[in-house]
């Protein structure tokens, strides 16, 4: 791996070390006789953008599904600011205030732009049938002021100009930057991002990096990111954690694992 300086790293060091958010302990999932993830352990701590990195098939991918809710361990835990979430269906889990985006967008095609960030609040007034007869004039004050926050969300982003396109009808990069507004819309305290940049011309990826430092730096968000990119690990993460064959091998500033040679042996020995 090349090794690069990490740009967006704080000074820290000197901080008090802070409870984790969100940790793993002891996780496993296995699928037939495949051990995707294996006894493995992780911390994310407030305030910092953590890097999940590691070769093809190394369980990256499995071990965002086990703490998003996607998928359920075998065995091990999951906690979320000290509760135990193992389990926990998606919806419950952002309740709580933690989403995940996915590698391949999600957004409700159909629907323009401005709608799909109008949908991403829960537990709006509007969802129930009886509200709309019963409390409309509640209902369209909540939609009104719901509807002013996904304006300043599509300025954020960058895609005012395609408030009223269809989503189905954006390009993969503005595709990434709707599924962030839809997080900002909900405004979770952590938010998981799978990969990214995939799919991402050149032209946006400059953009999407810019908003994901904002979330962090302007929103105060806590962030996981799974990205095969590392220049884009290397740009944005305080810390980054290795996978490969399903277990942590290390973790570290991006300077120190990009020049760890377990770290290089695991890519180039193509584990799969």
């Amino acid at each position: 791996m090349k090794q690069r300086t990490n740009k967006a790293v704080l000074e820290r060091d000197a901080a008090p070390r802070e409870e984790a958010v969100l940790e793993c302990g002891g996780l496993s999932k296995s699928f037939g006789g495949i051990h995707a993830v294996r006894d493995m352990s992780l911390e994310v701590r407030p305030g910092l953008i953590t890097g999940l990195i590691g070769p093809n098939g190394a369980g990256k991918s499995t071990l965002f599904n086990l703490i998003s809710g996607v998928m359920r361990p075998d065995k091990g835990e999951v906690r979320l600011f000290g509760e135990d979430i193992s389990g926990l269906r998606p919806h419950k889990i952002a309740r709580k205030g933690m989403i995940r985006t996915f590698q391949l967008s999600r957004e409700m095609a159909r629907l323009t732009v401005l709608e799909n960030l109008m949908l991403a609040p829960q537990r709006q007034e509007g969802e129930h049938l009886a509200s709309l007869w019963f409390k409309a004039g509640q209902v369209r004050k909540e939609e009104c002021k719901i509807e002013a926050r996904a304006l300043i969300v599509l300025d954020q982003i960058d895609l005012t100009h395609v408030r009223g396109e269809y989503a189905g009808n954006l390009s993969g990069g503005q595709k990434k930057l709707l599924e962030l507004g839809r997080a900002l819309m909900i405004d979770p305290e952590i938010i998981l991002l799978d990969e990214p940049g995939a799919g991402v011309n050149p032209a946006l990826m400059g953009r999407l990096s810019d908003m994901i430092a904002r979330l962090h730096a302007e929103h105060g968000k806590t962030i996981l990111i799974v990205e095969h990119d590392m220049d884009l690990i290397a740009k944005l993460c305080h810390r980054v954690v290795v996978m490969a064959e399903g277990s942590h091998l290390i973790e570290g500033s991006f300077d120190e694992i990009a020049a760890d040679k377990r770290v290089i042996e695991a890519y180039l020995g193509g584990v799969s």
